[in-house]
């Protein structure tokens, strides 16, 4: 079954994560280095089938763009542009920070850990990726 991935977009880090093979749970897979971002998707897709690409979607409390959305809006398209056969999804990442950080210092992981920031993007990236398979009909 083809994976989805998502995309938790940073100006200098990027937070990624994956669907297990199943496509049932969102996974933390890596965070990368923004400037390679599209590089390590065109490597990860030449090993991996995805079918869906979720891209966070930066938004401020009251719906506005955030300043990251200048960023963001173009990825898309050059992401759509790129990979025609595969679904480009932009999805509400409000608050998905502030709970990946929440569910780090809930599992337990020690103070050095938790102050890894790309610990958070990846984390945020699933929470994303969750949030979408949640929200579609075809994972209810």
């Amino acid at each position: 079954m083809p994976r989805l991935i998502a995309i938790d977009y940073g100006t200098k880090r990027t937070g990624l994560a994956v669907t297990d093979t199943l496509g049932i749970i969102a996974q933390p897979l890596e965070t990368v280095d923004t400037k390679v971002l599209e590089r390590y998707l065109a490597d990860y897709f030449s090993r991996e089938e995805v079918s869906t690409i979720v891209v966070g979607y930066p938004r401020r409390l009251d719906g506005s763009p955030s300043d990251t959305m200048r960023f963001v809006e173009p990825l898309i398209g050059r992401l759509r542009h790129a990979y025609p056969d595969k679904r480009v999804v932009a999805y509400d990442e409000r608050f998905t920070s502030v709970l990946a950080q929440r569910t780090i210092l809930e599992s337990g992981i020690g103070k050095m850990a938790r102050r890894d920031k790309s610990l958070v993007d990846k984390v945020s990236a699933a929470i994303i990726l969750q949030d979408y398979m949640a929200s579609t009909d075809k994972f209810r």
